[in-house]
């Protein structure tokens, strides 16, 4: 079976890397997050990586990304948002990207196997990849699909709310998954609030979703399909700041019985840089697991 694809959407990112947290050095070596999740597909055995970027960053981001392609096969693709299928066009005033559902789309003619579609700027640990390749290059339905899920309590940060996606699991599978946009950390458990007065208590041990999925091509067939859908109900109502979110599109497919998402828990803690007191600890945590020879004191030597 060929090697999965990851998929990392980075086009979110600004045109002037230096103060950006994505790509902000977490190590003594000038590497930023994206390169550890790199680093960690290539050991699980992904065998092709695919940048979703927007042109306007294109020279800066080769720059970070130069060299990768001695590791792993690199593509880029690119997000737009004059890319709109036929019959439609940009409204006026709209400068915000399509959504993670379009990044992904516009990746379609770059990927050919069963791949993974990451965040730029999360760090989800070795054994998550490992995990999802282990589900990927498995013998599988073109409509089995999976996502890796995170203990919430390993999902947080100190310094500040944050939005996870609460996943409701049957017989190991995605059922729905809910969007909490203001969690706290609260001991070892967390609270959400909605209307930011009154605090609902989470369990810890609640999976949620990082935005690290697994598919089968398929689902670029149907993201394709699904998003002159969304645009036709949403332009209308909301023409400048509409998005076409992938958990959206894949929570379809589960509503309508057509697709099953396996959910694999990964027990790794999630890093990020949400806000900018998160970096000290970032860099203690991957300063710590050099120690421990997780990785080496180079990366890509």
């Amino acid at each position: 079976m060929n090697k999965p694809t990851l998929v990392v959407l980075a086009a979110g990112m600004g045109s002037r890397f230096g103060g950006l947290k994505q790509m902000t050095s977490v190590d003594e070596f000038g590497n930023s997050i994206l390169h550890y999740s790199i680093y960690d597909a290539i050991t699980a055995g992904f065998g092709k990586v695919v940048f979703v970027i927007k042109k306007a960053i294109e020279e800066d981001f080769k720059k970070i990304t130069a060299g990768l392609d001695r590791h792993i096969e690199v593509a880029y693709a690119y997000q737009e948002t004059d890319m709109l299928p036929d019959g439609f066009r940009v409204p006026d005033g709209r400068n915000k990207p399509w959504g993670t559902g379009h990044a992904v789309l516009c990746a379609k003619n770059q990927v050919s196997t069963p791949f993974t579609v990451i965040n730029a700027d999360d760090f989800y640990g070795r054994s998550a990849y490992r995990t999802i390749a282990g589900f990927l290059t498995q013998e599988h339905g073109d409509y089995e699909y999976a996502m890796v899920g995170f203990r919430l309590r390993n999902a947080l940060t100190e310094n500040g709310s944050v939005a996870r996606g609460v996943c409701e699991i049957k017989d190991g599978c995605l059922a729905k998954v809910t969007e909490r946009t203001q969690i706290y950390k609260q001991g070892s458990d967390a609270v959400y609030t909605e209307d930011g007065e009154h605090m609902i208590p989470l369990s810890g041990d609640t999976v949620v979703s990082m935005n690290f999925w697994g598919f089968q091509p398929s689902m670029l067939d149907e993201l394709e399909q699904q998003f002159p859908v969304f645009l036709t109900e949403n332009l209308p109502k909301n023409p400048e700041k509409c998005e076409f979110y992938l958990p959206f599109a894949a929570d379809n497919l589960i509503q309508q019985g057509r697709a099953r998402v396996n959910v694999l828990t990964s027990d790794e803690t999630w890093y990020g840089v949400t806000y900018r007191e998160d970096l000290p600890s970032v860099k203690a945590a991957i300063a710590k697991m050099h120690e421990e020879g997780i990785y080496p004191d180079r990366l890509f030597d």
